[in-house]
């Protein structure tokens, strides 16, 4: 269900803008979408896992908040960003 150390410094290193950067919003939306992928998964095994949904759901609206937050500064940069991680909206 998590993401491991090293599929996490690889997602730091191909969303990073520059070295050490690890709080970037891009960084943390890719950051959360693995999460939200890993968990989905998790959901077509565990269909009753409640408990974990409403955490699924925290991430959701916290990946959409920092999503509308890069819209907000740069159009150009949240279409890119959609565009590499394969959301939509």
């Amino acid at each position: 269900m998590s993401v491991t150390p090293e599929r996490k410094a690889q997602i730091i290193k191909d969303f990073a803008a520059k070295e050490g950067d690890t709080g970037s919003p891009e960084v943390q939306v890719a950051i959360l979408t693995e999460r939200i992928v890993n968990l989905t998964e998790h959901f077509k095994t565990h269909a009753k896992d409640n408990h974990s949904r409403r955490g699924l759901l925290k991430m959701v609206s916290l990946r959409r908040s920092l999503l509308d937050y890069v819209k907000k500064g740069n159009q150009k940069r949240y279409e890119d960003l959609i565009a590499r991680l394969g959301i939509r909206r």
